[in-house]
């Protein structure tokens, strides 16, 4: 079963790739037919872009494998890797452009080596990401930022015989996570120079055991080719005061269902053990999110929840095999209900969003305390998205997954191609 969650994760993130290399598609999410879509598209309204950048990284050493603790008796410090990315951004003169100026989104592959092979692997990455404009410093100069979130694959997990040592990575394939601030300078009216820092991360989300995952702080540089010649005259990064005031406020409902997997830590005689099992996760939530701005909204949100793992307890110490000494409990001590507070940031395509809530409605244990949430929703249709998130509790406790599909009713925000 789990192995066919993972594998419907899998496609879903290939589809979303296919999507984004092909915009004209993914911008049925306007009122715009896909043939006129395709034809904004052929007539090379879109503006596309292609990068090169390679990164170079500093490991963190959160755990004694990377600061020596290893086959090779030596720190695992440095981090090497390659990067190639595709990107558009809207058409001239569309309001997206007036909205979004500088903001370009894509999809991106990458190949890493951390100098050990044999223990970590030299993983691959696949994974989207978006780039935008904090601040034009002058006409050839700016400051931006951008996310990346994918998958990588390739890595040599933990194994009691055959990788000891590795105790930072469980899984042969784990979620990627980055972030960075840039400046850029435009060399060319085609090319542009950036430099800058980031943070990565890879785990499991909680998926498999170990999952310390791999940080590590980076500097990187790039060469972004824009495949339309663009003017000596900057773009302003405000939205103007005509679009502005011109914006309908308004409230609209989102309805998200999720399922994931995941591993649990159980206290075995005041000592937590990790269970042998994995257990479900099920669960969905549904809010009214007032619209303020083309770029934020924020509301409130009813989250219900059946977590197979919460509750789960031991009671044969003296067992003759791991297996028996976890038990699962009653079904009413695994379901949940709770309320949280929500605010989304809104770009193209993409929805980052947070959540603070409780259970409300629970039968104590694991399901006591607060919960965070931590969001990535990307648009499919104008009203529909895949929602892949996260779920932390009490601001330090690894949670699960939360891997699913989303409508938006009452969607009132414009076309952004018009």
């Amino acid at each position: 079963m789990f192995i066919g969650i993972k594998s419907v994760f899998l496609r879903i993130l290939g589809s979303c790739c296919l999507l984004l290399v092909f915009p004209a598609v993914t911008f049925g999410l306007d009122t715009l037919s896909v043939d006129t879509l395709y034809k904004l598209n052929g007539a090379g309204r879109f503006v596309h872009h292609l990068g090169f950048e390679s990164r170079a990284g500093y490991i963190l050493p959160n755990v004694p494998f990377y600061a020596g603790f290893n086959n090779q008796r030596k720190p695992i410090r440095k981090a090497l890797s390659g990067h190639i990315k595709y990107a558009f951004r809207f058409p001239n003169g569309s309001l997206g452009d007036k909205i979004y100026a500088h903001t370009y989104q894509g999809v991106g592959v990458s190949f890493y080596n951390f100098g050990n092979r044999q223990e970590l692997g030299n993983p691959k990455t696949v994974y989207f990401f978006q780039r935008s404009n904090i601040a034009q410093l002058s006409i050839n100069t700016a400051l931006d930022y951008e996310w990346n979130f994918g998958l990588s694959t390739g890595w040599k997990p933990h194994h009691f015989v055959n990788n000891p040592y590795n105790i930072a990575i469980g899984s042969k394939t784990n979620a990627y996570l980055n972030a960075g601030i840039y400046v850029r300078w435009r060399l060319t009216p085609h090319t542009d120079l950036a430099t800058g820092l980031d943070f990565t991360h890879f785990s499991n989300g909680n998926t498999n055991f170990p999952n310390a995952g791999l940080n590590m702080l980076g500097l990187k540089m790039s060469i972004l080719y824009d495949f339309r010649k663009r003017s000596s005259v900057t773009k302003q990064t405000a939205i103007p005061d005509s679009l502005r005031a011109s914006y309908t406020k308004h409230i609209n409902y989102d309805l998200v269902v999720f399922g994931s997997w995941r591993r649990k830590g159980v206290d075995v005689m005041g000592q937590p053990v990790a269970s042998p099992h994995q257990y479900p996760v099920l669960g969905m939530y549904f809010g009214p999110m007032y619209n303020v701005s083309y770029r934020f909204r924020t509301g409130v949100s009813v989250d219900a929840v059946y977590d197979g793992s919460a509750n789960v307890y031991t009671k044969n110490y003296f067992s003759a095999t791991l297996e028996e000494k976890f038990f699962k409990p009653s079904l009413n001590k695994q379901l949940a209900l709770g309320l949280s507070a929500r605010a989304e940031y809104i770009m193209p395509i993409f929805t980052i969003g947070v959540g603070l809530g409780g259970n409300i409605l629970h039968k104590g244990g694991d399901l006591r305390g607060t919960y965070q949430t931590f969001a990535l929703k990307i648009a499919t249709t104008k009203n529909s998205f895949l929602h892949i998130g996260y779920n932390l509790k009490d601001f330090h406790e690894p949670n699960y997954l939360m891997l699913g599909i989303g409508y938006r009713f009452k969607n009132k925000a414009p076309s952004l191609l018009y």
